[in-house]
């Protein structure tokens, strides 16, 4: 039986970001993907010219409809945008069998628009980390997070440690603002810290990587792979995503959502 996959997040209207690279990530790695959308965005390569917030009951109407019929293996969250939605997701999400739930807490777009409210921080992190598979900041996002700076191979390891307290199963911080010639991820589950590496590529074909990490990984878990192995397999997608990306637009280029990166044998739990 195909994998089902539910994204939970914004619109981009420009096809680089949010729901539409998660659905074009899914479809290129073999899982039935579906959608609840959080919010529409008017955006494009140059920035986020303007956000509609979705109802909170819509919302729920959303999450419950795919859910009560069709399923999901795994669930993955970006743009919650507000704490009224956030409040929402924290009391139906729950109510379904939730095996697997990767939390990518998006909060500044790359044209550093706010696409989660300052106030929903707080919602955040009592309501849906709490119930997350693996959580997957990047370094503006983990000090958000966590109050404290992180611009260092050690301070994202502390600031894995310190999100791990809010009750999730484990942390990846995202290391690819880090000033490297590599891109260092940190994974911590409580019992193991590792190091995910994969060479920087440096240009501008980067918007969407955030998204489609967080969609691959969610993707690769629910075709039974290991958090380490899934972790790798999606490192290695989005790099080649970015490696072979076209320019697109005036601004950040989309990453290629047809990438060829990872295990080829998508499903392999090996």
């Amino acid at each position: 039986m195909v994998k089902r996959v539910l994204t939970i997040a914004g619109s981009d209207s420009g096809g680089g970001a949010g729901i539409q690279a998660d659905l074009k990530t899914f479809q290129n790695l073999g899982v039935f993907g579906m959608s609840a959308i959080t919010a529409l965005t008017a955006q494009n390569t140059i920035g986020v010219q303007g956000i509609w917030e979705a109802p909170p009951s819509f919302l729920e109407l959303q999450v419950r409809s795919v859910l009560s019929d069709i399923g999901a293996d795994a669930i993955k969250t970006g743009m919650l945008f507000s704490r009224d939605l956030i409040e929402t997701l924290g009391r139906v999400l729950p109510e379904f069998p939730l095996d697997i739930l990767v939390v990518d807490p998006v909060m500044v777009s790359k044209s550093r628009v706010r696409l989660l409210k300052e106030e929903a921080i707080e919602s955040l992190k009592k309501r849906i980390i709490p119930l997350a598979t693996i959580v997957t900041p990047n370094l503006d996002e983990a000090e958000a997070l966590t109050g404290r700076e992180v611009r260092t191979l050690k301070q994202m390891e502390d600031a894995a440690r310190i999100i791990l307290e809010f009750g999730c199963r484990s942390v990846l911080i995202k290391g690819g603002h880090l000033e490297s010639d590599t891109a260092s991820d940190i994974f911590y589950d409580g019992t193991q810290s590792i190091r995910f590496e994969t060479p920087f590529i440096p240009g501008p074909p980067t918007h969407g990587t955030g998204c489609t990490l967080s969609s691959s990984l969610a993707a690769y878990l629910a075709l039974g792979n290991s958090l380490p192995k899934a972790i790798r397999l999606a490192k290695d997608y989005v790099t080649e995503a970015i490696r072979t990306a076209s320019a697109v637009g005036h601004g950040l280029s989309p990453v290629n959502h047809l990438a060829q990166g990872g295990d080829p044998q998508r499903g392999s739990l090996t």
